[in-house]
């Protein structure tokens, strides 16, 4: 017998509803609805207008109910990690979240590290120091004494307030959890003394529960707006990377995988937590995944690049598809400039070719002009980006990786796909594209008891999704651009 289930899929430029189908040994997913994603501005603040992703959720929701006959078994939501809702007293929005990329993260890192040192915040969360952790973002709201604070009761993030609203009860899934750096991973639990000692307040932390976690019943006013009667509101791993991760169809144990959509998320999976000299000099970090496992990772500012320099385009009046750019890349010559693509320039929103070509000025390099110039430098330089990372995971475990899976939408790719099995000289297998998709349903029907673990999870999606290989090729001429781009970074500290 066929289950149907519900995924809603958020990112950061758009969300969507995918209708997965499962016969017992193969997964098939459609998308049934897209919506957009796009953050407002109000008084000098970015927000989510989570409110209208709502809508776009529930809208998905009713469009696979109906696909389905209305026999959908349960629905889940992922999202990117570390931002979050605060709730008051009768679990009303206190103010619409915050956007992770407004400009507070940075007074509330510098906030925190002056409580809590660096190294000591690292050793107590394992989690890469960044301006968008959730724990930077809280320490803004301390150090500015916002009365916002004073109103919360409850503190969500994104996708534990969807499924708080579908119907489920409040709380927390722990693989979204794990971003926060509010989080103990040797524990498992939330750092209260930490908390504390930041001035922030643990009791707005509800319980943790793990991925696959049934929360239950979608609502009645759901199910009255959707169609959607007698599902369950399941928790898959809510970070989307979690999912992405879930879903990767690892042939041997200690490759590596690159999660490449927005963000490019470079890692291994372990048994546990390594949080030691070697991981917080390489600034990697530790998220959790499904079945007690932990993502050892590094985030790489990744295909944002190129939405925010298709945007800057568009607004010029030249649009561009993926597929254009990525045949006007394959045309541009090789060698040209590079980037570092985490350099702070290239955080917010903005016109990303100009902020390009004044970093290729700037690391006295000829900066490039055309657009197609634009996106090899750009994907040239995260498959540089790729080998650097997958390098440090290395020296960091003591494990080399003899391959790497690609997947999400940067395995659509095949210029971003080749380039990085020739930068690293390893066998790239691209796919599944729909891989955060994927691994939510893939969760939720091992929450249903259609699948009896992850490893059984992961040979479904081996049978249903067969990756593509790209053998590394012509690897001279990479290890000439590795030095050139590793000579960027060095010229960042000098400067």
């Amino acid at each position: 017998m066929t289950r149907a289930l519900l995924a809603a899929d958020l990112g950061a430029q758009s969300g969507r509803v995918v209708l997965g189908r499962f016969d017992g040994e193969r997964l098939s997913v459609s998308e049934v609805l897209r919506f957009p994603n796009v953050p407002v501005e109000v008084r000098g603040t970015l927000h989510w207008d989570v409110l209208r992703l709502y809508d776009g959720v529930l809208e998905g929701i009713q469009a696979g109910a109906r696909e389905a006959g209305g026999a959908v078994a349960s629905v889940g939501v992922d999202t990117w990690g570390v931002d979050f809702a605060l709730l008051d007293r009768r679990g009303r929005l206190v103010q619409n979240p915050v956007h992770h990329r407004d400009a507070r993260s940075e007074l509330g890192m510098a906030s925190v590290l002056a409580r809590v040192p660096a190294r000591e915040l690292y050793e107590r969360t394992g989690i890469q120091l960044m301006p968008i952790n959730t724990v930077f973002q809280l320490g803004a709201l301390v150090a500015d004494s916002d009365p916002v604070l004073e109103t919360a009761e409850t503190l969500l993030l994104l996708p534990d307030l969807l499924h708080h609203w579908l119907g489920g009860v409040a709380a927390c899934e722990r693989t979204n959890a794990t971003t926060t750096a509010c989080f103990d991973p040797r524990a498992d639990g939330w750092s209260i003394e930490l908390l504390e000692r930041l001035g922030i307040r643990p009791r707005l932390f509800p319980d943790v529960v793990p991925p696959g976690t049934d929360l239950g019943p979608v609502g009645d006013d759901v199910a009255e707006r959707t169609g959607l009667r007698g599902a369950r509101v399941v928790a898959p791993a809510t970070h989307d990377t979690a999912s992405a991760v879930a879903a990767v169809p690892f042939r041997e144990a200690g490759a590596a995988y690159v999660s490449a959509g927005t963000w490019s998320l470079v890692g291994v999976e372990l048994p546990g937590p390594l949080i030691d000299d070697r991981t917080f000099e390489a600034n990697l970090t530790n998220e959790g995944g499904v079945d007690g496992t932990v993502r050892l990772l590094r985030n790489v500012a990744g295909l944002w690049l190129l939405h925010e320099s298709r945007r800057a385009w568009a607004l010029r009046g030249e649009e561009y598809g993926f597929d254009e750019l990525v045949r006007l890349a394959a045309e541009a010559p090789a060698g040209g400039p590079l980037i570092d693509p985490n350099d702070p320039s290239f955080a917010a929103p903005g016109d990303m070719p100009r902020r390009i070509a004044e970093f290729c000025e700037g690391t006295g390099q000829q900066p490039p002009l055309e657009p197609g110039e634009v996106v090899r430098c750009v994907l040239e330089s995260l498959a540089l980006k790729h080998r650097e990372v997958v390098e440090l995971l290395e020296h960091a475990t003591g494990n080399a990786p003899a391959e790497i899976h690609m997947v999400g939408g940067g395995a659509r790719n095949p210029l971003l796909c080749r380039w990085t099995a020739d930068s690293t000289g390893r066998l790239v297998l691209a796919g599944p594209e729909e891989a955060t998709a994927i691994g939510n349903l893939v969760v939720q029907a091992i929450a249903l008891g259609e699948l009896a673990s992850l490893e059984e999870a992961r040979e479904v999606v081996r049978q249903s999704f067969p990756p593509v290989e790209y053998e590394p090729s012509g690897r001279e001429p990479w290890d000439e651009a590795y030095s050139r781009f590793r000579l960027l970074g060095e010229q960042a500290v000098a400067a």
